[in-house]
């Protein structure tokens, strides 16, 4: 089986991280969407939280999985069996960014492949910290998240 590892945060999972793993399936017989339990960082929605909201957009296809993880990619790309890491590039700014990891990774793992896939137009402007800003300020998030996600800002927004 052909899997591949989608890593990230996704807090939250945005409209564009829907559309590369949907563009992934493709390429991919599974598609692992690795959240990354980062202790450095204070996120809105807990690892579980971002693994369930994944789940739930994701729940008639079979092929597509959410787990949490910390450590290196690597390690976990190893664990879960995936031979490639899937990473979606919204502008030239990221290129630069995701080329030092995936050459980093090159190294940590030979055998691990990178493969980037560029956003949509209509999501290339789209990041998590946009989608929390306007969501907390009371703004209309509903053309940049799920439905399912959509709710679960209003829910955070409006305690």
């Amino acid at each position: 089986m052909n899997v591949a590892v989608f890593p990230g945060s996704f807090d939250p999972l945005t409209n564009g991280h829907v559309d590369i793993v949907e563009r992934s399936l493709f390429l991919f017989d599974r598609v692992v969407v690795g959240v990354l339990a980062n202790p450095s960082k204070t996120p809105l929605f807990s690892p579980d939280e971002r693994v369930a909201l994944i789940e739930a957009q994701f729940k008639r296809n079979k092929r597509v999985k959410a787990q949490a993880f910390d450590g290196l990619l690597v390690s976990f790309a190893k664990k879960i069996g995936a031979k490639t890491i899937i990473r979606g590039l919204r502008a030239i700014s990221d290129y630069d960014y995701e080329t030092q990891m995936a050459l980093t990774n090159r190294k940590l793992a030979p055998k691990l492949e990178t493969v980037f896939l560029v956003a949509r137009e209509e999501n290339s402007y789209i990041s998590s910290t946009v989608v929390k800003q306007v969501a907390k300020y009371g703004g209309d998030v509903s053309g940049f998240v799920p439905k399912v996600v959509e709710k679960a800002l209003r829910n955070v927004f409006e305690r």
